[in-house]
């Protein structure tokens, strides 16, 4: 199929350290930095409730009904809080699995349907690329839908390779339509409207009709059925509210109509792909250019075409949304990176010290640059926390550079072919996005308001169990996460407009109503924005601070002076 040389000394202790070195710096790090609002705090808040109150049907995040987004991901966060306990890396070790597993999924998909030397070299572009490397350490259900619809056109291309047996096909093709359901339930019908529309859009490309009979339609649909019903069902059962708001309203409408408020202009994806993909920019258009060239298999398939259609037709479908967010177009990563990894080994060892020599340049300029990042320093993110960040920007890039040289020592040395040099330079990017990454906790931990949380907790922990805790006029998206606790809307609700539709008894609908209830309360906390705090201070609001930060003020209600002895009176003689 390919005529892509093995010019590489492959033997499974080669590919078994190059696995266990990325699984390190992988997974090391998971629990390095805080949670980010609003996805990464708002998913596992939802796992979290989920876990503690044992309901696996009805997702709820800070106690309202929440029904934007299927449950596949809550539910094997919440699975993981139960095995590992309630953290930051458990939140996200789903996404890191998946993440991981993307990257082993591409490198045996291109060696059984291409070879060996393609396989390792897109498996090291997907692991050491930016895009996939950064969203696989980010708690969002983008790199878990990414997977399963990797998986989806993994498993078709694995079974329409030549000269299998029946049962080869049919266990693959289930497997596809085994990964359509789960990427239905990691997001909804993107995972299956998008796969779908690619299949028909190749088969007119191609010309491929042939490809219709080798799907196994109806083993594939009682699969695809089984695995995506019963959650829905049910949930609609205990729920009736929720079919029209999940597909109506979260389905359709939501890439329709700028209902979201994530707009983008048409090219919004080009620049993200840019950066996603920057180590390999240099060999892209060389890597489609030589693809196309490949002539099909002998039954007809054309993995190639496939793929090609894959990645234009999701990125032009994303382009095309009213809702825009910067992981929208990660499924088409896996296929981008299998490109790349069939070109890679054909390039000479005067174009690869090209592209080195390229990119350490590359580094100096990035460096450079890095020293004017205090420019960026406002009030929410002051001028100092930039400074701190830019110290870890310097060393990542530093260590970069540093084995972008060694790359081009090897590639200067080596005489078994590129994997060393690749390898190294692959290295090198996938350090700098894991070290620039982990400071930007810098800001992570400001924005997580984690520091306020053993002060929240230690005053909770001395007020009675049913003490009301009020967010007033603002949803913040990672702090009931860090001190185990719901809040109560005011005025206010955010996304949770659905949840408080639906129980409206659970919210307060404006801050004066919320301050007739606060005097009226004997014990109570609300979190409260800055600028709001200082306005009910001049109001003379009874209020005392027990964390803040300059994002949010947390306060409780004074508790009262206990009530005096009566005297006692004197007997008369």
């Amino acid at each position: 199929m390919n005529d892509t040389p093995s010019r590489l000394p492959l033997n499974r202790t080669t590919i078994l350290l190059l696995v266990l070195a990325l699984a390190v710096i992988w997974f090391v790090p998971l629990g390095w930095r805080h949670l980010l609002p609003s996805d990464e705090g708002r998913y596992a808040e939802m796992a979290r409730e989920m876990f503690v109150t044992g309901d696996w049907i009805t997702p709820r995040y800070n106690d309202y009904k929440y029904f934007e987004k299927p449950p596949l991901q809550t539910w094997a966060n919440a699975l993981t809080f139960a095995w590992f306990g309630i953290g930051e890396w458990q939140a996200r070790l789903y996404t890191a699995l998946t993440g991981f597993a993307g990257v082993l999924l591409i490198g045996f998909t291109g060696a059984r349907v291409f070879n060996a030397a393609t396989g390792v070299f897109a498996a090291i572009v997907l692991a050491c690329s930016p895009y996939w490397n950064l969203m696989g350490h980010f708690n969002t259900l983008d790199m878990g839908l990414s997977f399963w619809m990797a998986l989806t056109l993994c498993a078709l291309l694995l079974a329409q390779r030549p000269n299998l047996s029946t049962s080869s096909v049919r266990g693959w093709m289930w497997v596809c339509w085994g990964s359509m359901a789960l990427a239905v339930l990691s997001k909804g019908l993107v995972g299956v409207i998008l796969p779908g529309a690619v299949l028909v859009l190749y088969t007119v490309v191609a010309r491929d009709w042939a490809l219709w009979k080798r799907l196994h339609l109806i083993g594939g649909l009682i699969v695809f059925f089984a695995i995506v019903t019963p959650w829905f069902v049910l949930v609609q059962q205990r729920n009736p509210e929720f079919l029209n708001f999940f597909f109506i309203v979260q389905q359709f409408k939501r890439y329709l109509t700028p209902e979201q408020n994530r707009p983008g202009p048409f090219y919004y994806f080009v620049p993200v792909l840019l950066v996603g993909f920057l180590p390999w920019l240099s060999v892209t258009l060389q890597s489609v250019r030589h693809a196309w060239r490949l002539p099909r298999q002998p039954n007809g398939f054309a993995p190639v075409i496939l793929m090609l259609v894959w990645i234009g037709f999701i990125f032009l479908f994303f382009s095309a949304s009213h809702s825009k967010l910067l992981s929208y177009t990660l499924p088409i990563a896996p296929p981008i990176a299998l490109l790349i990894g069939m070109y890679l080994p054909l390039v000479t060892r005067d174009q690869l010290r090209r592209h080195l020599a390229g990119y350490a340049l590359f580094l100096v300029v990035a460096a450079f640059a890095a020293l004017f990042m205090t420019r960026f320093g406002s009030a929410r993110n002051p001028a100092e926390l930039y400074a701190e960040y830019r110290t870890w920007v310097l060393a990542a890039l530093g260590v970069a550079f540093a084995l972008t040289l060694a790359a081009l020592w090897l590639n200067r040395r080596s005489r078994a072919g590129s994997l060393g040099a690749i390898a190294c330079f692959g290295a090198a990017w996938l350090l700098l996005g894991t070290i620039a990454g982990t400071g930007h906790d810098v800001f992570g931990r400001l924005s997580s308001g984690a520091p306020l949380a053993p002060a929240i907790k230690a005053q909770l922990a001395k007020l009675p169990a049913d003490t009301p805790f009020y967010s007033v006029g603002v949803l913040d998206h990672t702090l009931p996460f860090y001190v185990d606790h719901t809040m109560i809307m005011v005025e206010h609700p955010d996304e949770l407009a659905f949840g408080v539709s639906v129980e409206p008894q659970k919210w307060v609908p404006s801050v004066d109503a919320w301050i007739e209830r606060w005097k009226a309360e004997r014990y109570a906390l609300a979190l409260i924005p800055p600028p709001t705090y200082d306005r009910l201070v001049k109001q003379g609001l009874p209020m005392q601070v027990i964390a803040r930060d300059s994002r949010r003020v947390v306060v409780m209600k004074p508790l009262a002076a206990p009530d005096a002895p009566a005297p006692v009176e004197k007997q008369q003689p």
